[in-house]
């Protein structure tokens, strides 16, 4: 139709909501792969130890969680491994993980409707600190010709569609320490509202490097605890006194339900409802009682469809950070009143580090494993209660218990908020 100005084009909308679960789990944690990284979980094993990536001596702090023995020629060419920024490598080697645990082929009739949404809180550090110094002391054509695509974030999105051939919505978050849940989240739309059948996401990171904690030592996040690095991320407990830098990667296979049972895909568990909002607020600093992440929690339970009474465990952010965990907790209290007392509350960053802009995507799969294994993870190193964090935070052993709902937290450096709902999958009748 036409208008008196002539033609209109009107958009076409899609508002078709798909049901939408989880078919693969893909990770390179500094607890491993997902079988490693689950078991882990459960009988409270660090990733924490000396760094060794570099020098760290003369630091004031030593510690952080690293991956171990990772081999990038084990998922790509040695050549392609060398135009990557680590960070990337993660990447792509998660989400070949994630499609062969989903047993999903991208082929040339399916890749338009395959999608990759994958993002980092800082992208390539690594390759920045190494290339300053090259331009510096060598001058600025000595500079690598891949040093911006090695660099910038959302290349890890890019050459996991490049190296599998996913065609569809191609994209990258950069929400701080809320990027995995943020990807996983706003993957979790697309595919519902149709306008993909399948999307890979998640987050990856790798900024274990002088710059990367340089940088977090000068903003006194860093735990200090170098001669007890595997207690010093301690979640909650009144000694904490910073977190622990971790990296890594997670990638979902994130897929409609019809698409899903269509190939006869196992599911993990079904993506209920998801929440983002804004502190609006301070550059690191959380908003008093957690206001931003009440409303985020409470957004996402609206999405879901459920009750405060429903959720039966909270994967916490947790980062063992004194204004952190504080306002977390107040921020359950206030969403969940008089039955936050029986949540089951954890923190798994106490083995895994902080993975910054992976850690909600690695989280992410730990409540979607603990649904599959009606397992509640437990806070390893909670030794010492802190009046001001007083709820059941799971201490140091892990709970089994019924879990029909579970939610997972995530809050980012500039006010970003990201909380999933995540669903028990039972088989249809």
């Amino acid at each position: 139709m036409g208008g008196p100005n002539g033609p209109s084009f009107a958009r076409e909308v899609h508002t078709v909501t798909r049901r939408v679960v989880v078919t693969g789990i893909g990770a390179v944690t500094p607890l491993g792969n997902k079988h490693e990284l689950w078991e882990h979980v459960l009988t409270g094993v660090s990733g924490a130890g000396p760094i060794t990536h570099f020098d760290a001596s003369d630091f004031p702090v030593r510690i952080a969680c690293e991956v171990k023995n990772f081999d990038p020629t084990n998922y790509m060419e040695k050549k392609e491994a060398r135009r990557m920024d680590r960070f990337c490598q993660f990447a792509v080697a998660a989400a070949r993980e994630a499609l062969a645990d989903s047993s999903l082929e991208i082929t040339p009739g399916n890749a338009a409707r395959i999608g990759v949404l994958v993002g980092s809180g800082i992208g390539g550090i690594s390759t920045l600190e190494d290339q300053a110094r090259v331009l510096l002391e060598k001058g600025a054509e000595r500079v690598s010709p891949f040093f911006v695509p090695m660099l910038i974030p959302d290349m890890a999105s890019g050459m996991i569609a490049i190296l599998t051939g996913a065609k569809g919505p191609n994209s990258c978050t950069v929400t701080a320490c809320a990027t995995g849940t943020h990807a996983l989240g706003d993957a979790f739309r697309i595919v519902a509202r149709g306008d993909a059948d399948v999307m890979l996401a998640g987050g990856a990171e790798a900024a274990i490097c002088p710059l990367g904690i340089s940088g977090f030592i000068a903003a006194r996040a860093l735990s200090t605890r170098n001669s007890e690095p595997q207690k010093a991320s301690r979640p909650f407990d009144q000694q904490r006194d910073g977190f622990v830098m971790g990296e890594g990667a997670c990638v979902l296979v994130v897929e409609s339900l019809e698409h899903a049972l269509a190939r006869g895909a196992h599911i993990y568990g079904e993506l209920a409802g998801y929440g983002a909002t804004s502190d609006a607020y301070h550059i690191t600093m959380p908003a008093p009682e957690g206001e931003g992440a009440q409303r985020a929690m409470r957004e996402a339970m609206r999405d879901a469809g459920v009750e405060p009474h429903d959720i039966q465990y909270i994967n916490a952010h947790g980062t063992s950070t004194q204004y952190n965990d504080k306002y977390e907790s107040q921020a359950i209290r206030g969403v969940f009143g008089p039955y936050a007392d029986s949540l089951a509350v954890s923190s798994t960053k106490a083995l895994t580090g902080h993975l910054l802009g992976a850690a909600g995507a690695v989280e992410a799969a730990i409540c979607l494993m603990a649904l599959e294994n009606q397992i509640a993870p437990g806070t390893y190193n909670y030794e010492f209660p802190d009046p001001e964090c007083d709820l059941d935070y799971v201490p140091n052993q892990a709970r089994p218990m019924e879990l029909t709902y579970v939610m997972s937290n995530s809050f980012g450096f500039g006010g970003h908020n990201g909380v999933l709902v995540m669903k028990r999958w039972e088989e249809q009748p």
